[in-house]
């Protein structure tokens, strides 16, 4: 928990996931694989302002215009088809987002269901689990292997759920740390842990990581 409460510290609390309702977590979910987030606001603005932040909207729309809104989020094409698999299978089975935050099915049982939707990973289906539908799992993205592999802690090229369990092992079981872990590390990611070019000499975990003391780079 030092590296959490280091991060918690420096950035404050993140208030993810940004969104006015749980369906509104999913599509965000869905359309920003791939993509910078501030993108994907583009592509929910545009279906805000088609009142589209709805379950039963989004199946009824036609497919073409779906793409042109969602168009700024990129790979439109995959990510419509995916937002209308999830969609169906919420309805289907749920009716809506809400509805399926509801239902009292083991957790992973809703991860199964997720995962044998075309189009849902198991970190788009783990972010959904946690943020839409309040559920205590562990988000793993690109910033955690790569953050973490550099401290040493594991291995960037590990199984998605080692990784996943490796954090739920060692941290406090609560929903919001969770949440707001999950966060903070890509915050940090975005603004010094980078792919190329690190800022090791002014990062706030620069005290945790090999990468900066045994000149890994």
């Amino acid at each position: 928990m030092k590296i959490y409460n280091k991060l918690l510290s420096h950035f404050g609390i993140q208030y993810w996931w940004p969104a006015e309702t749980k369906y509104e977590v999913v599509i965000g979910a869905i359309i920003t694989q791939n993509i910078s987030w501030k993108n994907v606001e583009k592509a929910l603005n545009n279906l805000k302002n088609e009142d589209l932040i709805d379950e039963k909207r989004i199946l009824k729309i036609n497919t073409e215009k779906l793409k042109e809104l969602i168009k700024p989020a990129g790979f439109y094409n995959i990510k419509a088809e995916r937002l209308k698999n999830i969609t169906k299978y919420i309805v289907d089975n749920y009716k809506t987002t809400d509805e399926l935050a509801k239902t009292e099915k083991d957790t992973n049982i809703l991860r199964n269901e997720l995962l044998n939707i075309k189009g849902v990973g198991k970190e788009t289906a783990d972010s959904i689990l946690l943020y839409a539908l309040d559920r205590k799992i562990f988000v793993v993205d690109a910033y955690t292997r790569r953050i973490f592999s550099r401290y040493g802690i594991i291995n960037k090229d590990m199984d998605y759920d080692e990784i996943r369990l490796i954090f739920e092992d060692n941290i406090i079981p609560s929903l919001n740390i969770y949440k707001e872990y999950h966060a903070l590390i890509v915050e940090l990611g975005k603004n010094y842990c980078k792919k190329k070019n690190p800022l090791c000499n002014t990062c706030p975990l620069n005290l945790y990581c090999r990468k900066l003391f045994n000149k890994f780079y």
